[in-house]
């Protein structure tokens, strides 16, 4: 990841966890190989799920198609809580308390299984206390049914008088005994632990077409096929249109700074209610990790270059002397009714299975919903997974998706407009920016990054809507439903599976 980040000239940009990661190899690809499964995505979702299937006994592939842990897992905080600012409130509200508790369940579990392997493991991880806090009399309200929530759910909570942080507080709660750790050691400690057992994983496999019609299902990839009688896609936002789950969920990205600041550090892990979000954690002998400033992907009328400085700005003035040292941002998925969607993918003929939407609380998630697609196949018997399933669509869920949807359509909108509206050709920007407009009728997306300007189709080649351009990650982003490209039009993340068009255009 590259950014521009005028005002830190020697702000590392890539995340913290990608400049510090363990060296991971790659299996090598075999053509037309047989599988009993593989895995699509080699984030904490696929390599715990990949690992669940090779100690079971059977034969593993997983696909990545950039590097282990390229996408979220990689550029998470890397935070490991059930208490989940007001994501359990949203839970309840959006769903029955049947399905809110089997939630907290799953999250339990999935919280115990990071800490249990990482321990037998050799991996570092930190019990820490989770805390949500408010800085507004509005935010001590949302903590304070927080509290209520999560009490009703089963959880310990306490209410403190002091946040234990160095700036007023109006409320706050604490879960004891959560957890944090570098994610990119959990994932070398996953792929080594799979091929102990027999499985592969395998980097630069993107994987473009799934056809589940006949037995074995053909897997084909930029690099050939593969055949195996399960095929789960763990990437975030499905890489396969059926079930339109890119319909279904608000793709989201937020930002993280990490900061040198020895002795000033809050010993927990925090985040806030209010907004702009506030997620504070430590790493290490003396790293900060601040995040917040997020957005719905592609939809930002400001600079996010300006976000991540804001997170930098925010930080110096509540913890002076702090040294920022690198800046990164992160992708998830909400779902309308809040808890993740996992399973069986629709036409997948009982073969085909997903994991997404999990609303940017990846770690337990991705445990609970490895343990459920094992169980689902190997046939285990996972309670909360089945309560899960049997949610019941209200009201205020289905008013949220058509609200989402309305969205799309106005950024659909919004997006040709710009670009048709400017009548004179794109002439190249300025370094580290991307500007749109059109060639005769043809919508223009030109960027200028490291010297070299690239004219692009401004099209996204998922579902046509027009992209905007990220000036912090400089990269062409999708409004409609998250797809993201480099400045030369190389993938990044999807749901679309192909790169933007190369223009030869003056």
């Amino acid at each position: 990841m590259s950014m521009s980040i005028a005002a830190q000239p020697n702000l590392t940009m890539q995340s913290l966890w990608e400049a510090t990661k363990p060296h991971i190899e790659s299996d090598d690809f075999e053509a037309d190989a047989r599988y009993d499964e593989v895995i699509v995505g080699a984030g904490i979702t696929g390599l715990v799920t990949a690992l669940l299937f090779a100690r079971a006994g059977r034969r593993v592939a997983v696909l990545e198609a950039r590097h282990v842990g390229a996408v979220t897992t990689g550029n998470t905080t890397a935070k490991i809580s059930v208490l989940q600012a007001a994501r359990l409130q949203d839970v309840l509200d959006h769903n029955t308390k049947a399905v809110a508790q089997a939630y907290v369940e799953g999250q339990l579990e999935g919280l115990e299984w990071i800490v249990r392997y990482c321990r037998d493991h050799d991996v570092p991880v930190q019990r820490k206390d989770s805390i949500t806090y408010a800085t507004t009399f509005e935010g001590a309200k949302v903590v304070d049914r927080g509290f209520h929530v999560a009490q009703k759910l089963g959880l310990p909570v306490e209410r403190l008088e002091d946040a234990g942080l160095p700036f007023p507080t109006t409320a706050a709660i604490r879960l004891r005994d959560q957890a944090q750790f570098h994610p990119l050691e959990f994932l070398a400690a996953l792929v080594a632990d799979i091929r102990r057992h027999g499985g592969v994983v395998i980097e630069g496999v993107r994987v473009t077409k799934v056809k589940a019609s006949a037995k074995p299902v053909m897997v084909g990839s930029n690099r050939g096929e593969v055949y195996a009688d399960h095929v789960i896609v763990a990437t975030g936002m499905p890489i396969l249109d059926r079930g339109l789950y890119w319909a279904k969920e608000t793709p989201k990205r937020s930002y993280a700074v990490s900061f040198r600041a020895p002795g000033q550090r809050p010993d927990g892990m925090y985040i806030s209610v209010d907004q702009p979000t506030r997620s504070i954690r430590s790493y290490g002998d003396d790293q900060l990790i601040i995040g917040g400033n997020g957005h719905v992907v592609g939809r930002h009328e400001d600079s996010t270059t300006g976000r991540v400085e804001d997170l930098v700005t925010w930080t110096k003035e509540n913890f002076p002397g702090a040294e920022p040292t690198n800046a990164w941002s992160a992708q998830d998925y909400e779902p309308p009714h809040k808890v993740p969607f996992v399973g069986w993918m629709p036409r997948g003929r009982g073969r085909v299975f997903l994991a997404t939407g999990y609303n940017k609380w990846g770690m337990t998630n991705a445990v609970a919903a490895a343990l459920t697609l094992a169980g689902d196949i190997l046939g285990g018997h996972v309670t909360w997974a089945k309560v899960l399933r049997r949610r019941i669509t209200l009201p205020k869920t289905i008013a949220e998706g058509i609200g989402a949807n309305l969205a799309v359509a106005s950024w659909y909108a919004r997006g040709w407009w710009r670009a048709l509206a400017r009548l004179q050709p794109v002439e190249a920007p300025e370094e580290g920016q991307g500007v749109l407009g059109r060639e005769g009728l043809r919508p223009v997306a030109k960027s200028t990054v490291d010297g070299m300007t690239c004219a692009l189709s401004a099209i996204c080649p998922h579902q046509h809507a027009i992209v905007q351009w990220n000036d912090a990650e400089r990269s062409w982003d999708c409004p409609a439903h998250g797809s993201r490209f480099a400045a030369d039009g190389s993938l990044l993340e999807g749901p679309s599976i192909k790169p933007m068009k190369r223009l030869d255009v003056g």
